[in-house]
């Protein structure tokens, strides 16, 4: 009767243990990636009365089953329902992030101060440190860092994941090595046919991220499909132009293969009142006072019988003080790059030029058909804007240029013509300013990249995950974590990347608790129905001891 009472009271307590559980999974139906928790129960010892006996042969009768008395229930296990996953959660938070698994049940892997644990809750914040944090606990979110010399992840031990550290805040600036110059020249394009040709600008970026822009003239020549192609100067961010003063043997270094003359500008008069008379017709220069023939100078200067009369070309002619200057710079560096000479013109009258010796490469086309056939007179599709020079780089922060033609096109129309930096992919070579950051995400297999407003993208680090054999037996630690056991496996310090089985990461959800309020409110039934039948016999066992008692009276 005694033991009627305490099986009972097992009864009750064990029944209690599966309340208090039931309890705990309702109070966790909204906490982010709870895994509910289920009991299962066991009888304990049995007292036995009489052991099972045999048949026996000699007397013909047959065995009989040992006689045992059950004590009561226990809860036998606590199984944690940790494979099965919550439903997602949208929130539009670029650190909140969901695992999917496929064939291995995954863990983020976060450190405490101590040690690293183990947890589901995706959600997550970076902090003042810029480390990427557990936005409930501010444990740090663990993975691999980016191996500096070939900048891809290197899969070693696990360390804090600081996303937003200085050197992660800017992205290196690259040099411009390619460019494409594409779109169509039309030969009755008025400013090919012009002296000053038809202007492209190509703008590019050296070693440190300042942008320049190289400045081309394209111009006809008498030939049907062949152009001449000019580099004029190069601009720095400031407009200045860095090749002001160059030879045209130093422009050529950059830029250009043959030497061509271009005729600047043109005078067959002079200008009013200013005392003196050409004839065009003799191609002569005389003074108006005493019709005496005076002499133009290679400098510019104007001198009559051998005395400098003070007065230049400007003066005479108009000359603008930037080919004025050119031409007594030319004359200063003992060369013929910049001249202002008399020329017979082809109707037999004379006219004085400003001449301008320039480097020039040529370009093809097929007179057939329009397409490009060759640029530098070869058969090349490609020239070489070489940077690289003494004159030019004396700080090393040029590159050369690869500048590609093959996309020009010779057709009638308007000219597009225009120049862009990068190759025909638009992208390769194509150079860039100092970066700053813009954003981050992350991508499926847990790579963190961040975005820079001078268009790249660079990989700042992997989230590592874990996986265990068993990941029922790993303790629950509060605050959504989980402890390694001796019956889960350990952690091996490094983790896996999870793409390798197939699993991914969701960038904007979150993962909810997974406890079925249907299912707990039926063992809460049940449970109650349990609960309240083992103490009916508490009570039934307690009227038959009264009975009992009442014998003596």
């Amino acid at each position: 009767m005694m033991r009627s009472m305490y099986s009972a009271v097992s009864g009750l307590k064990t029944h209690q243990t599966r309340m208090d559980v039931i309890g705990n999974n309702i109070a966790n139906v909204n906490t982010v990636a709870f895994k509910s928790s289920s009991v299962t129960f066991s009888d304990i010892l049995y007292q036995t009365t009489s052991n099972a006996s045999g048949a026996n042969a000699t007397t013909g009768t047959g065995g009989v089953n040992a006689k045992q008395i059950g004590l009561g229930t226990t809860a036998a296990a606590t199984k944690v329902s940790i494979t099965s996953a919550g439903a997602s959660e949208t929130t539009g938070n670029p650190f909140d992030i969901r695992l999917t698994d496929k064939n291995s049940t995954n863990f983020f892997i976060v450190n405490n101060g101590s040690e690293n644990v183990f947890t589901r809750s995706g959600s997550f914040y970076v902090d003042g440190s810029g480390n990427l944090c557990m936005s409930s606990t501010g444990y740090t979110v663990m993975g691999w860092q980016v191996d500096e010399t070939t900048g891809e992840i290197r899969k070693d031990t696990v360390s804090a994941l600081r996303i937003m550290q200085e050197k992660n805040l800017t992205s290196a600036p690259e040099a411009t090595t390619q460019a494409t110059i594409a779109g169509v020249l039309d030969e009755n394009d008025a400013d090919v046919k012009s002296d000053a040709g038809k202007v492209m600008n190509l703008n590019f970026y050296d070693n440190l991220g300042y942008q320049y822009t190289a400045k081309f003239a394209i111009k006809a020549t008498a030939k049907d499909g062949e152009y001449t192609v000019e580099l004029t100067s190069i601009l720095d961010s400031n407009n200045k132009n860095i090749t002001e003063g160059f030879t045209q043997a130093q422009m050529k270094e950059i830029f250009g293969n043959t030497d061509t003359e271009t005729t600047v500008a043109s005078y067959s008069t002079t200008l009013a009142g200013c005392g003196y008379t050409y004839n065009p017709a003799t191609g002569k220069l005389t003074d108006d006072t005493d019709g005496a023939e005076v002499t133009v100078n290679a400098n510019g200067t104007i001198s009559k019988a051998g005395v400098d009369t003070g007065k230049t070309i400007k003066d005479v002619f108009g000359v603008s003080d930037g080919n004025l200057k050119n031409i007594q710079n030319s004359i200063a560096a003992g060369n013929t790059d910049y001249v202002f000479k008399d020329v017979a013109n082809a109707d037999g009258t004379h006219s004085y030029q400003v001449v301008k010796k320039s480097a020039t490469n040529l370009l093809k086309f097929n007179t057939e058909d329009g397409k490009f056939n060759s640029i530098g007179g070869g058969t090349d599709k490609s020239v070489e804007l070489n940077l690289n020079t003494t004159s030019l780089n004396a700080n090393g922060n040029f590159a050369n240029i690869t500048v590609d033609f093959s996309q020009c096109l010779n057709y009638s129309g308007k000219s597009t013509i225009g120049a862009d930096a990068g190759a025909v992919d638009g992208t390769t070579g194509k150079g860039r300013k100092l970066g700053a950051m813009t954003g981050i995400f992350i991508d499926t297999s847990g790579r963190i990249y961040g975005t820079y407003d001078n268009g790249n993208t660079e990989l700042l680090g992997q989230i590592a995950v874990a996986q265990f054999s068993n990941a029922s037996g790993l303790e629950k630690v509060g605050e959504s974590c989980y402890r390694t056991t001796l019956n889960s496996g350990e952690f091996d310090g490094i983790g896996v990347e999870i793409s390798a089985d197939g699993s991914s990461m969701t960038t904007g959800e979150l993962e909810m608790s997974n406890v079925d309020l249907s299912s707990e409110f039926t063992s809460m039934i049940t449970t109650q129905r349990g609960f309240q039948a083992n103490s009916r016999v508490i009570t039934t066992s307690d009227t038959l001891l009264e009975e009992l008692v009442n014998l003596k009276r």
